[in-house]
């Protein structure tokens, strides 16, 4: 990122792009408007910025860096958060600049953009993706905000025992207190109803039983490998 580079049709017309990868952290970002699909499929919860403190919202994907626990009957992801197709790409202002020292970009990837310089169907979803993230900021900080203002935020312990032996405890992360959301006001529950904040707080609540769920899925990935 030292590096980024304005996105352009003509300086970058050779640069070539992989398909989105499963993320170095099995904690990534998400904005409300992906919350309840992914919560359908993972926990989602929330963690702090290391240098600001600030919370900020992600569904967990797996337990480790690059796994991928989100599986559905086809063995496909059941969910695709936005940042995967974002990776390597920044808005800077009104622009996209990119990072050219991604990973991402590579001689194996496929072209950015066609032959009339327009850009290629995997430049268009980063595209998308990152307009999306941007226009889910403001929306996703007042959904925080709210639910620290009401004290619905309580910090969530994980430890998992595996079948290897193996032991695993996920610090940092948060979720929503259900017994807070059951003592919370008329006016104070209303509120978050009407601004639609209410039903995403009982998704993120409801994931939780993912976690179980996903600790399974990689037991049982143990025993056919083994």
């Amino acid at each position: 990122m030292d590096a980024l580079e304005l996105l352009d049709s003509g300086k970058h017309a050779t640069l070539r792009m992989r398909p989105p990868a499963v993320a170095d952290s099995p904690f990534v970002r998400i904005v409300t408007a992906e919350a309840l699909a992914a919560a359908a499929s993972c926990p989602v919860l929330l963690s702090k910025h290391a240098e600001s403190g600030a919370f900020y919202m992600g569904a967990l994907l797996g337990f480790r860096p690059g796994e991928l626990l989100v599986d559905s009957p086809d063995g496909q992801p059941a969910f695709r958060p936005l940042e995967a197709d974002r990776e390597g790409f920044f808005a800077v202002e009104d622009s996209i600049a990119v990072d050219r020292a991604h990973r991402r970009f590579a001689s194996d990837g496929e072209p950015m953009f066609d032959a009339q310089g327009a850009p290629a169907p995997l430049l268009r979803r980063a595209q998308a993706a990152l307009g999306r993230l941007m226009a889910g900021n403001d929306a996703t900080e007042a959904f925080i905000a709210a639910l620290l203002k009401n004290r619905l935020v309580e910090p969530i312990d994980v430890s998992l025992s595996f079948d290897d032996g193996e032991k695993l405890r996920l610090e940092g992360l948060y979720t929503v207190s259900l017994d807070a959301i059951g003592e919370l006001d008329d006016d104070a529950a209303l509120a978050l109803f009407r601004a639609g904040q209410l039903q995403l707080a009982y998704a993120m609540a409801g994931s939780l039983h993912h976690i179980s769920l996903m600790a399974r899925r990689r037991n049982e990935r143990l025993a056919q490998a083994a």
